[in-house]
Protein backbone atom coordinates (compact mmCIF):
# COMPACT_ATOMS: atom_id res chain seq x y z
CA UNK A 1 0.00 0.00 0.00
CA UNK A 2 1.18 3.52 -0.78
CA UNK A 3 -0.17 7.06 -0.77
CA UNK A 4 0.74 10.19 -2.72
CA UNK A 5 1.40 13.58 -1.12
CA UNK A 6 1.24 16.91 -2.96
CA UNK A 7 2.39 20.12 -1.24
CA UNK A 8 1.39 23.19 -3.23
CA UNK A 9 3.07 26.48 -2.41
CA UNK A 10 2.92 29.90 -3.97
CA UNK A 11 5.94 29.16 -6.19
CA UNK A 12 6.38 25.37 -6.30
CA UNK A 13 4.71 21.98 -6.07
CA UNK A 14 6.35 19.15 -4.12
CA UNK A 15 5.34 15.53 -4.70
CA UNK A 16 6.14 12.52 -2.52
CA UNK A 17 5.22 8.87 -2.17
CA UNK A 18 4.84 7.27 1.27
CA UNK A 19 4.56 3.58 2.04
CA UNK A 20 2.17 2.07 4.57
CA UNK A 21 4.70 2.62 7.37
CA UNK A 22 4.96 6.32 6.60
CA UNK A 23 8.42 6.07 5.03
CA UNK A 24 9.00 8.51 2.18
CA UNK A 25 9.91 6.52 -0.92
CA UNK A 26 10.21 9.34 -3.45
CA UNK A 27 10.32 13.14 -3.44
CA UNK A 28 10.56 15.78 -6.15
CA UNK A 29 9.78 19.47 -6.55
CA UNK A 30 8.62 21.44 -9.59
CA UNK A 31 8.37 25.24 -9.85
CA UNK A 32 5.03 26.75 -10.80
CA UNK A 33 6.95 28.90 -13.30
CA UNK A 34 4.32 31.59 -13.52
CA UNK A 35 1.34 29.27 -13.92
CA UNK A 36 -2.03 30.73 -12.98
CA UNK A 37 -5.57 29.54 -12.38
CA UNK A 38 -6.54 26.31 -14.09
CA UNK A 39 -2.95 25.72 -15.23
CA UNK A 40 -1.95 25.20 -11.59
CA UNK A 41 -4.81 22.75 -11.11
CA UNK A 42 -3.69 20.90 -14.23
CA UNK A 43 -0.16 20.71 -12.83
CA UNK A 44 -1.45 19.17 -9.59
CA UNK A 45 -3.27 16.50 -11.59
CA UNK A 46 -0.24 15.95 -13.84
CA UNK A 47 2.15 15.41 -10.93
CA UNK A 48 -0.35 13.05 -9.31
CA UNK A 49 -0.46 11.05 -12.54
CA UNK A 50 3.34 10.98 -12.71
CA UNK A 51 3.56 9.68 -9.13
CA UNK A 52 0.89 7.08 -9.84
CA UNK A 53 2.84 5.98 -12.92
CA UNK A 54 5.95 5.63 -10.81
CA UNK A 55 4.07 3.34 -8.42
CA UNK A 56 2.82 1.22 -11.31
CA UNK A 57 6.30 0.95 -12.81
CA UNK A 58 7.69 -0.26 -9.49
CA UNK A 59 5.12 -3.04 -9.35
CA UNK A 60 3.28 -1.49 -6.43
CA UNK A 61 -0.49 -1.28 -6.21
CA UNK A 62 -2.50 1.78 -7.10
CA UNK A 63 -2.33 4.56 -4.48
CA UNK A 64 -5.01 4.26 -1.84
CA UNK A 65 -5.16 7.98 -1.13
CA UNK A 66 -3.72 11.33 -2.11
CA UNK A 67 -3.23 14.27 0.25
CA UNK A 68 -2.91 17.83 -1.01
CA UNK A 69 -1.92 20.95 0.92
CA UNK A 70 -2.76 24.41 -0.38
CA UNK A 71 -1.33 27.86 0.47
CA UNK A 72 -4.50 29.50 1.71
CA UNK A 73 -7.96 28.41 2.83
CA UNK A 74 -9.57 25.11 1.91
CA UNK A 75 -13.35 25.44 2.08
CA UNK A 76 -14.21 21.89 3.07
CA UNK A 77 -17.96 22.35 2.67
CA UNK A 78 -17.56 23.22 -1.01
CA UNK A 79 -14.26 21.53 -1.90
CA UNK A 80 -12.78 24.80 -3.14
CA UNK A 81 -9.60 26.72 -2.44
CA UNK A 82 -8.80 30.37 -1.86
CA UNK A 83 -5.06 30.92 -2.43
CA UNK A 84 -4.05 34.60 -2.61
CA UNK A 85 -0.63 33.90 -4.13
CA UNK A 86 -2.10 31.90 -7.03
CA UNK A 87 -3.97 34.19 -9.43
CA UNK A 88 -7.40 32.80 -10.28
CA UNK A 89 -7.69 30.69 -7.16
CA UNK A 90 -10.37 32.69 -5.37
CA UNK A 91 -12.75 29.71 -5.24
CA UNK A 92 -10.98 26.99 -7.20
CA UNK A 93 -12.66 23.51 -7.35
CA UNK A 94 -9.52 21.51 -6.63
CA UNK A 95 -11.17 18.60 -4.81
CA UNK A 96 -13.55 17.78 -7.65
CA UNK A 97 -10.80 18.08 -10.26
CA UNK A 98 -8.38 15.78 -8.47
CA UNK A 99 -11.02 13.28 -7.33
CA UNK A 100 -12.18 12.92 -10.94
CA UNK A 101 -8.61 12.21 -12.07
CA UNK A 102 -7.91 9.81 -9.21
CA UNK A 103 -11.03 7.72 -9.68
CA UNK A 104 -13.51 6.10 -7.30
CA UNK A 105 -11.06 3.86 -5.46
CA UNK A 106 -8.70 6.61 -4.29
CA UNK A 107 -9.49 8.82 -1.29
CA UNK A 108 -8.67 12.49 -1.88
CA UNK A 109 -8.02 14.82 1.04
CA UNK A 110 -7.26 18.54 0.79
CA UNK A 111 -6.28 20.90 3.58
CA UNK A 112 -4.45 24.15 4.27
CA UNK A 113 -0.68 24.29 4.51
CA UNK A 114 -1.06 25.44 8.13
CA UNK A 115 -2.87 22.22 9.04
CA UNK A 116 -0.33 20.16 7.11
CA UNK A 117 2.65 21.74 8.89
CA UNK A 118 1.42 20.85 12.35
CA UNK A 119 0.36 17.37 11.21
CA UNK A 120 3.79 16.78 9.70
CA UNK A 121 5.76 18.00 12.71
CA UNK A 122 3.66 16.04 15.23
CA UNK A 123 4.06 12.93 13.07
CA UNK A 124 7.71 12.95 12.01
CA UNK A 125 9.19 16.22 13.21
CA UNK A 126 10.10 18.34 16.21
CA UNK A 127 6.71 17.87 17.93
CA UNK A 128 6.49 14.12 17.37
CA UNK A 129 3.79 12.58 19.56
CA UNK A 130 2.40 15.88 20.85
CA UNK A 131 -1.38 16.28 21.00
CA UNK A 132 -1.37 19.99 21.86
CA UNK A 133 0.97 21.71 19.41
CA UNK A 134 1.29 24.83 17.29
CA UNK A 135 3.33 25.31 14.13
CA UNK A 136 4.20 28.99 13.72
CA UNK A 137 5.04 29.47 10.04
CA UNK A 138 6.97 32.64 9.25
CA UNK A 139 7.87 33.14 5.62
CA UNK A 140 6.27 35.17 2.85
CA UNK A 141 3.30 35.36 5.21
CA UNK A 142 2.60 34.29 8.78
CA UNK A 143 0.18 31.56 9.82
CA UNK A 144 -0.26 28.95 12.51
CA UNK A 145 -1.32 25.33 12.42
CA UNK A 146 -3.03 24.68 15.76
CA UNK A 147 -3.61 21.20 17.16
CA UNK A 148 -5.82 20.79 20.22
CA UNK A 149 -6.13 17.33 21.79
CA UNK A 150 -4.90 15.69 18.61
CA UNK A 151 -7.29 17.53 16.27
CA UNK A 152 -6.46 20.44 13.98
CA UNK A 153 -8.39 23.58 14.92
CA UNK A 154 -10.19 25.01 11.86
CA UNK A 155 -12.90 27.50 12.85
CA UNK A 156 -16.32 28.03 11.30
CA UNK A 157 -14.87 29.05 7.93
CA UNK A 158 -11.58 27.09 8.01
CA UNK A 159 -9.72 30.36 8.69
CA UNK A 160 -8.39 29.54 12.19
CA UNK A 161 -4.66 30.12 12.42
CA UNK A 162 -4.48 33.22 10.21
CA UNK A 163 -2.42 34.92 12.89
CA UNK A 164 -0.72 37.37 10.55
CA UNK A 165 -3.71 39.53 11.50
CA UNK A 166 -2.87 39.54 15.22
CA UNK A 167 -3.01 43.09 16.49
CA UNK A 168 0.30 43.61 18.28
CA UNK A 169 0.81 47.35 17.86
CA UNK A 170 -1.11 50.59 17.77
CA UNK A 171 -2.31 52.85 16.31
CA UNK A 172 -3.76 51.03 13.32
CA UNK A 173 -1.90 51.71 10.08
CA UNK A 174 -3.24 51.44 6.53
CA UNK A 175 -0.38 49.05 5.72
CA UNK A 176 -2.08 46.44 7.91
CA UNK A 177 -5.16 46.19 5.67
CA UNK A 178 -3.72 43.70 3.19
CA UNK A 179 -1.77 41.41 5.50
CA UNK A 180 -2.33 42.26 9.16
CA UNK A 181 -0.20 43.91 11.81
CA UNK A 182 1.94 40.93 12.82
CA UNK A 183 2.70 39.93 9.23
CA UNK A 184 3.56 43.49 8.24
CA UNK A 185 6.21 43.74 10.94
CA UNK A 186 7.65 40.25 11.25
CA UNK A 187 7.18 38.16 8.07
CA UNK A 188 10.04 37.77 5.60
CA UNK A 189 8.84 40.65 3.39
CA UNK A 190 7.86 42.50 6.56
CA UNK A 191 11.44 42.53 7.81
CA UNK A 192 12.53 44.05 4.51
CA UNK A 193 9.74 46.66 4.63
CA UNK A 194 10.64 47.67 8.18
CA UNK A 195 14.32 47.92 7.24
CA UNK A 196 13.48 50.13 4.25
CA UNK A 197 11.35 52.39 6.44
CA UNK A 198 14.10 52.65 9.05
CA UNK A 199 16.70 53.51 6.41
CA UNK A 200 14.49 56.27 5.04
CA UNK A 201 13.87 57.69 8.53
CA UNK A 202 17.47 57.48 9.79
CA UNK A 203 19.56 60.09 7.99
CA UNK A 204 22.62 59.21 10.10
CA UNK A 205 22.66 55.58 8.98
CA UNK A 206 25.54 54.81 6.59
CA UNK A 207 25.66 51.02 6.88
CA UNK A 208 25.62 48.42 4.14
CA UNK A 209 21.84 48.33 3.70
CA UNK A 210 21.86 52.01 2.65
CA UNK A 211 23.15 50.95 -0.77
CA UNK A 212 20.50 48.26 -1.33
CA UNK A 213 17.49 49.59 -3.26
CA UNK A 214 14.24 49.15 -1.35
CA UNK A 215 12.76 47.30 -4.34
CA UNK A 216 15.29 44.46 -3.99
CA UNK A 217 15.89 44.53 -0.23
CA UNK A 218 15.01 41.17 1.36
CA UNK A 219 15.02 39.51 4.76
CA UNK A 220 18.18 37.71 3.65
CA UNK A 221 19.94 41.07 3.35
CA UNK A 222 18.78 41.98 6.85
CA UNK A 223 19.99 38.73 8.43
CA UNK A 224 23.34 38.90 6.65
CA UNK A 225 23.92 42.51 7.67
CA UNK A 226 22.95 41.79 11.28
CA UNK A 227 25.43 38.92 11.34
CA UNK A 228 28.13 41.41 10.36
CA UNK A 229 27.13 43.80 13.14
CA UNK A 230 25.04 46.32 11.19
CA UNK A 231 23.18 48.34 13.83
CA UNK A 232 20.05 49.04 11.78
CA UNK A 233 19.68 45.39 10.75
CA UNK A 234 20.12 44.31 14.34
CA UNK A 235 17.46 46.79 15.39
CA UNK A 236 15.02 45.35 12.86
CA UNK A 237 15.59 41.84 14.25
CA UNK A 238 15.37 43.11 17.84
CA UNK A 239 11.89 44.46 17.04
CA UNK A 240 10.96 41.21 15.28
CA UNK A 241 11.95 39.20 18.35
CA UNK A 242 9.45 41.25 20.35
CA UNK A 243 6.66 40.63 17.83
CA UNK A 244 7.44 36.90 17.58
CA UNK A 245 7.60 36.67 21.37
CA UNK A 246 4.34 38.54 21.91
CA UNK A 247 2.54 36.38 19.34
CA UNK A 248 3.90 33.19 20.89
CA UNK A 249 2.82 34.41 24.33
CA UNK A 250 -0.71 34.98 23.08
CA UNK A 251 -0.81 31.49 21.55
CA UNK A 252 0.51 29.94 24.75
CA UNK A 253 -2.04 31.77 26.89
CA UNK A 254 -4.93 30.87 24.57
CA UNK A 255 -4.15 27.24 23.80
CA UNK A 256 -1.75 25.98 26.50
CA UNK A 257 0.29 23.89 24.00
CA UNK A 258 3.00 21.37 24.79
CA UNK A 259 5.19 22.76 22.05
CA UNK A 260 5.42 25.59 19.53
CA UNK A 261 7.38 24.72 16.41
CA UNK A 262 8.89 27.68 14.58
CA UNK A 263 9.22 27.09 10.84
CA UNK A 264 8.91 28.65 7.44
CA UNK A 265 11.59 30.39 5.43
CA UNK A 266 12.55 32.84 8.19
CA UNK A 267 13.27 29.99 10.66
CA UNK A 268 15.90 29.22 9.03
CA UNK A 269 18.13 32.04 9.76
CA UNK A 270 16.11 33.16 12.79
CA UNK A 271 16.30 29.80 14.59
CA UNK A 272 19.24 31.03 16.68
CA UNK A 273 16.92 33.68 18.15
CA UNK A 274 14.58 31.15 19.81
CA UNK A 275 16.02 31.63 23.30
CA UNK A 276 15.42 35.39 23.02
CA UNK A 277 11.93 34.83 21.63
CA UNK A 278 11.07 32.56 24.54
CA UNK A 279 12.42 35.10 27.04
CA UNK A 280 10.21 37.77 25.46
CA UNK A 281 7.20 35.45 25.43
CA UNK A 282 7.74 34.68 29.12
CA UNK A 283 7.23 38.37 29.93
CA UNK A 284 3.76 38.36 28.34
CA UNK A 285 2.34 34.84 28.68
CA UNK A 286 0.26 33.17 31.37
CA UNK A 287 3.02 32.02 33.75
CA UNK A 288 1.96 28.39 34.26
CA UNK A 289 1.25 27.81 30.58
CA UNK A 290 4.59 29.22 29.41
CA UNK A 291 6.47 26.88 31.73
CA UNK A 292 4.68 23.93 30.10
CA UNK A 293 5.49 24.97 26.53
CA UNK A 294 8.62 24.06 24.59
CA UNK A 295 9.88 26.36 21.83
CA UNK A 296 11.66 24.42 19.07
CA UNK A 297 12.75 24.91 15.47
CA UNK A 298 11.23 22.77 12.76
CA UNK A 299 13.24 19.65 11.97
CA UNK A 300 11.35 18.98 8.74
CA UNK A 301 12.09 22.41 7.30
CA UNK A 302 10.73 22.83 3.79
CA UNK A 303 9.38 19.27 3.85
CA UNK A 304 6.91 19.89 6.69
CA UNK A 305 4.08 20.41 4.22
CA UNK A 306 4.71 17.30 2.17
CA UNK A 307 5.01 15.18 5.32
CA UNK A 308 1.73 16.67 6.49
CA UNK A 309 0.11 15.83 3.16
CA UNK A 310 1.41 12.27 3.48
CA UNK A 311 -0.04 12.02 6.98
CA UNK A 312 -3.38 13.31 5.72
CA UNK A 313 -3.40 10.69 2.96
CA UNK A 314 -2.52 7.82 5.30
CA UNK A 315 -5.26 8.83 7.74
CA UNK A 316 -7.74 9.08 4.86
CA UNK A 317 -6.71 5.65 3.61
CA UNK A 318 -7.23 4.20 7.07
CA UNK A 319 -10.69 5.73 7.35
CA UNK A 320 -11.64 4.49 3.89
CA UNK A 321 -10.57 0.94 4.71
CA UNK A 322 -12.70 0.96 7.84
CA UNK A 323 -15.67 2.77 6.28
CA UNK A 324 -15.89 2.18 2.51
CA UNK A 325 -18.10 5.14 1.65
CA UNK A 326 -17.83 7.86 -0.95
CA UNK A 327 -18.28 10.79 1.44
CA UNK A 328 -16.88 10.48 4.93
CA UNK A 329 -17.82 12.48 7.99
CA UNK A 330 -14.78 14.64 7.29
CA UNK A 331 -15.64 16.65 4.17
CA UNK A 332 -11.95 16.86 3.35
CA UNK A 333 -11.97 13.21 2.22
CA UNK A 334 -13.78 12.33 -0.97
CA UNK A 335 -13.84 9.97 -3.91
CA UNK A 336 -15.98 10.05 -7.03
CA UNK A 337 -17.94 6.94 -6.05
Amino acid sequence: MAVIALDLGGTKLATAIFDADGVMQHHETMPLAGRRGADVGALVVERYEVARGRLRASGDTEPEAVGVTVPGIYRAQHGTVWAPNIPGWDDYPLLEQLATAAGPDVAVVVDSDRAAYVLGETWRGAAQGARHAIFLAVGTGIGAGIMVDGEVLRGVGDVAGAIGWLGLDRPFREQYVGCGCFEHHASGPGLAKVAAEDIQNDSDYTGELRDVPASVLTAEHVFAAAERGDRLARGVLDDAVVYWGMAAANLVSLFNPEVIVFGGGVFGPAAHLLDRIRAEATRWAQPIAIEQARFVASTLGGDAGVYGAGRMALLASDRMSRRPTSLLDDDRVRTTA
